[in-house]
């Protein structure tokens, strides 16, 4: 019944949007500090993975938690007999950390320990992007041929509306945990990311003067879910989690650009997902579109004269679900606005 109202409710945007003007937004980035205030930490790659994320910790343990005990409360209002499903989750599944790839499952079960929080909570938190997530990413260069990358991530969606807000309610949830994180080793920076507390893999980075990646999931029969039973069941393990792999190629000081794309396009996954990737230098920009295996295609800047190339959740060469058509609008207005805009926002 609920996600049948989902369905009615996605469906009822559909039609307002289509009566209503669409509007170019320009003008919002930089945001507005005092209401858009996004806290920029640290994380020492020289320390022990198991300490390096303890003072922000000890400072986000609260809402991290409130997180975590939405979901357990969302899972259970579909049925009580799940609780038998939140059980599991928090008795079996933190055995999950000891088979990732390390760091990680070190800076995940550091991070429960500082918190308190059940490990196989934090698990699920972390392997969450493999499955479900929403966004659009841009790779672009002006008119001198300077390279800008942009998106937005519109992470859980569809897991309880808050009408106060007007926004779904884990989306309010994460909004407090959002942070940006400077990894630094000996001193010096290394690699910068966009992410939410608790989350160690990598969704949105840069690595200054060398390239850039953003995350979007991609919706595939052959998805996530099968990846993850075959991880869990040790059936097969030689596959990379999406969002960890990516980190691996900020945390290599040889990659540059192009080891990006051949790495991403090439690594074995859990999950089908679009890895959107740019350079510092003029026409490096490129989606690679992924299934599990192999990548289907690999998309770049340039092609047909392209100045920009934008990727939201769906093959850049088909059309979108029509309930979900985020691509049309963004690539109207990039095309309005012209390239010598020099900052877009979505």
């Amino acid at each position: 019944m609920k996600f049948f109202k989902i369905i009615l409710f996605l469906a009822s945007i559909y039609f307002v949007q289509s009566e209503t003007e669409q509007v170019c937004e320009s003008g919002k980035y930089p945001p507005d500090p005092t209401t858009s205030f996004v806290p920029t930490y640290v994380v020492n790659l020289d320390l022990p993975p198991s300490q390096r994320w303890l003072e922000l910790s000890r400072k986000y343990e609260k809402p991290l938690r409130t997180l975590v005990t939405y979901i357990k409360q969302f899972v259970l209002e579909f049925s009580p007999k799940l609780q038998k499903l939140i059980d599991l989750i928090d008795n079996k599944l933190g055995l999950v950390a000891d088979s990732l790839p390390q760091p990680y499952g070190e800076e995940i079960k550091g991070i429960a320990n500082a918190t308190n929080i059940e490990l196989g909570e934090l698990v699920l938190y972390n392997i969450f992007y493999e499955v479900f997530t929403l966004c659009t990413s841009i790779v672009g260069e002006d008119s001198s041929g300077k390279m800008y990358h942009a998106r937005n991530l519109d992470f859980g969606l569809f897991l309880g509306w808050d009408i106060k807000n007007d926004t779904w309610v884990i989306s309010e949830l994460l909004r407090p945990l959002i942070m940006n994180i400077n990894y630094t080793k000996g001193g010096e920076l290394k690699y910068k990311t966009v992410t939410f507390f608790g989350f160690v893999g990598l969704i949105t980075g840069v690595k200054p003067n060398a390239f850039s990646v953003s995350v979007n999931e991609r919706f595939n029969s052959n998805g996530g879910y099968i990846g993850l039973f075959e991880w869990f069941l040790d059936i097969n393990r030689n596959q990379a989690w999406t969002t960890l792999v990516a980190r691996d190629c900020f945390e290599n000081d040889d990659m540059d650009f192009n080891h990006v794309v051949k790495t991403l396009a090439n690594t074995p996954l859990i999950a089908p997902v679009y890895y959107i990737i740019g350079g510092p230098e003029k026409q490096q920009g490129a989606v690679v579109t992924r299934d599990r295996g192999k990548a289907v295609d690999v998309w770049q800047l340039g092609t047909n004269n392209t100045w920009f190339i934008a990727e939201t959740n769906y093959d850049h060469w088909k059309k979108p679900l029509i309930i979900d058509d985020r691509i049309t609008p963004c690539n109207r207005c990039m095309d309005k606005l012209g390239k010598e805009v020099y900052y877009v926002c979505f």
